[in-house]
């Protein structure tokens, strides 16, 4: 989408290589319903159009040898320079890479309160270092692996983010609920039948009892995130022991 951005929604703001492989996934379900209802905006920029020569050329090879091509500064500035132009002030420049922290749900709260973001998408070996140090560039991983090029994980990116503004979800309390949101991972959900394959419902959540369910809930989702993520769990008993007893 090459259109002027409602500044009145949540912009992402895409420099790619590939512009058609958006929105993708992005134009399907909650996210996909929430573009065309104008929550949220998408503007996807080629860095093709700021190359200066006939063969739009965007990378080059290393300096020092080494395999591959790196994508150039001269191409890659111009194409941010232009879009910080078009964009909401003081917006992030976030760049989808290995070498950044990894993405989490309280940066993704972050990012949905602000106006957007500008995201770049890296191919090849990645881009020039002193892109990112001219442009204080914020780097940011999805994981410990590594991608084609920077587009998934912008995609997955906007997903999380578009998913937590206003009026995307239809029922707020599931947006409480989700795993990270309150330092644990998810509890197990169960919906019909209530016997499958000799499997029965845990009997608490048939008994209409709200409190006693909630309480299972959480004692569920506090083993689950105990046995499978012990760094998370630390730092749940962490800010738990830093809350004042009552």
């Amino acid at each position: 989408m090459n259109v002027e951005a409602d500044n009145t929604s949540w912009t992402a703001w895409v420099l790619t290589l590939f512009p058609e492989m958006f929105p993708g996934s992005l134009g399907l379900s909650l996210a996909g319903r929430a573009l065309e209802n104008d929550i949220w905006n998408l503007e996807t920029v080629d860095i093709r159009d700021f190359a200066s020569d006939k063969h739009r050329s965007v990378d080059a090879t290393p300096f020092g040898g080494g395999p591959g091509m790196v994508m150039r500064p001269d191409v890659l500035g111009a194409a941010i320079e232009a879009t910080r132009q078009r964009a909401a002030p003081d917006m992030p420049l976030i760049y989808l890479s290995p070498r950044g922290p990894r993405l989490d749900q309280a940066r993704v709260r972050e990012l949905a309160a602000g106006d957007g973001a500008i995201l770049l998408c890296g191919r090849f070996e990645g881009i020039d270092e002193r892109v990112i140090e001219a442009y204080e560039i914020e780097e940011v991983s999805l994981g410990d692996f590594v991608l084609s090029g920077g587009e998934l994980a912008a995609m997955a990116l906007i997903d999380a983010t578009v998913r937590i503004l206003p009026g995307v979800v239809g029922d707020p309390q599931s947006l409480a609920d989700d795993s990270f949101e309150q330092g644990l991972l998810e509890f197990p959900q169960y919906t019909r039948p209530q016997d499958w394959q000799g499997r029965e419902v845990p009997e608490v959540l048939m008994s209409g009892h709200h409190g006693h369910i909630a309480e299972w809930r959480k004692a569920q989702a506090e083993d689950l995130t105990r046995k499978r993520r012990p760094d998370l769990w630390d730092l749940y008993k962490a800010a738990k022991s830093r809350m004042p007893q009552l």
